[in-house]
């Protein structure tokens, strides 16, 4: 089993900037990809960004290219999510997740990881 913990969220006005960490643990060998999802009040889950192992290959939600950055560090078991230039919509419960799937498809699946943390509450004040 693998375990997630996610720390860093909280209250930020429009504009502002925040981080989310995202600590694994357990039978983290061979984590493949490592993810950021997010939920709103009444929406559904939709993805954010995802960063592959050695880190080349990272794919941001159209919603928030160029504001978000996804990073991870291997030796620290821990992936990252920077967000500036943060909006009110960005309000969410943000949650990491990871697979040890390495076939190729898509990482913007939430089907795809098997691994979960209990997510961190970001808001967003206008």
């Amino acid at each position: 089993q693998v375990q997630l913990v996610e720390s860093g969220g909280g209250l930020v006005q429009a504009g502002g900037s925040l981080g989310l960490s995202c600590a694994t643990s357990g039978r983290t060998f061979g984590i493949y990809a490592l993810a950021w999802f997010r939920q709103a009040p009444g929406k559904d889950q939709e993805f954010v960004a995802a960063i592959t192992r050695g880190g080349a290959n990272r794919f941001y939600a159209d919603s928030v290219k160029g504001r978000f950055t996804i990073s991870r560090d291997n030796a620290k078991n821990t992936v990252y999510l920077q967000m500036n230039s943060l909006k009110p919509e960005d309000t969410a419960n943000y949650y990491c997740a990871a697979s040890k799937d390495y076939s190729s498809g898509n990482l913007r699946l939430r089907d795809r990881y098997d691994y979960w943390g209990q997510g961190a509450q970001v808001t967003v004040s206008s």
